[in-house]
């Protein structure tokens, strides 16, 4: 009875291990943390909350930001201070009042996340982003890369692919 608990104590303990890769990462609880962040930059966005999107950006050189545009054209800025001011300037451009946001109705499916290491992670996924209604969704294809900054997941790129012309019920999506 002691040898089969032993040999089951060790095969839990091996299946335990075989869920993290050698390097010690636990990609489920940082993909969890990866996403709250994703999450939370995206909810400041779309709420015109400039000060809380922009804390959960890497600041620096190697930022970038890109997404299309309804009529055709895009919109791409590298650099923390090229993103922040195109950023700013949407934000300030396009408010949408206290208490409200300009898509209340965000879904994210198919989230595909790579781990280059302990600190640096890249994100697809596909993205619903309802009307201030929360009636009718447009479609996106978003990436992310992403950076731990002092411990903490920051967002390094942000791309973000919509499509203007087919508008979803909200039951193609769910």
């Amino acid at each position: 009875m002691k040898k089969i608990l032993f040999l089951s104590f060790l095969l839990a303990a091996c299946l335990a291990r075989a869920q993290e890769p050698a390097n010690g990462l636990n990609q489920e609880k940082e993909l969890a943390a990866i996403l709250k962040v994703v999450e939370a930059e995206t909810g400041c966005f779309f709420a015109r909350d400039y000060d809380c999107w922009k804390q959960h950006w890497v600041q620096e050189a190697h930022a970038f930001q890109a997404w299309s545009n309804a009529d055709g054209t895009f919109d791409a800025r590298t650099g923390w201070a090229a993103v922040d001011k195109e950023i700013g300037d949407y934000i300030n451009n396009n408010p949408v009042g206290p208490e409200k946001t300009s898509h209340p109705k965000v879904i994210r499916k198919n989230i595909i996340a790579k781990f280059y290491g302990p600190d640096v992670a890249y994100l697809n996924w596909d993205q619903y982003n309802s009307d201030p209604e929360g009636r009718q969704f447009r479609y996106s294809k978003e990436s992310r890369i992403v950076e731990k900054h002092d411990g903490e997941w920051k967002i390094a790129h942000v791309s973000a692919f919509w499509d203007y012309k087919n508008l979803l019920a909200e039951g193609q999506v769910e």
